[in-house]
């Protein structure tokens, strides 16, 4: 059985899709943007500072699915600019301590026309 995550602390679905999923002690998020919680809009323009606001959307669902960045296990990164790698690793690395398993690709477009999108298997 699987348990819908949603939370008002993170952005709406902009797409027919939930925040988050938990199912047999696995939380699987959707990809998230630079949205800003409160507005719904991209307010970030740079790599960091979008890169920042992903990983803040995604560790509030994670914290509202009862679980956190430390637990987890695969994310999936996407870049507009391969460019930006080494500033995206940065950020990305203050956070995921746990060094999880994970994919970086460039993404032609991406929605909102933002630079990085994300998304985490994590455990409970």
């Amino acid at each position: 059985m699987s348990e819908k995550i949603e939370t008002f602390n993170a952005p709406k679905a902009i797409g027919p899709y939930t925040q988050a999923i938990k199912v047999n002690g696995l939380i699987f998020t959707s990809g998230q943007i630079a949205l800003h919680p409160v507005s719904n809009t991209v307010e970030a323009t740079t790599i960091e500072a979008q890169t920042e606001q992903v990983i803040q959307n995604l560790k509030v669902i994670l914290e509202a699915a009862g679980s956190s960045l430390e637990k987890a296990i695969k994310t999936t990164c996407f870049l507009k600019n391969m460019s930006d790698f080494g500033a995206f690793n940065e950020i990305y690395a203050k956070y995921f301590t746990g060094k999880p398993a994970r994919s970086c690709v460039a993404a032609k477009e991406l929605p909102k026309d933002v630079l990085v999108e994300i998304d985490v298997i994590a455990g409970v």
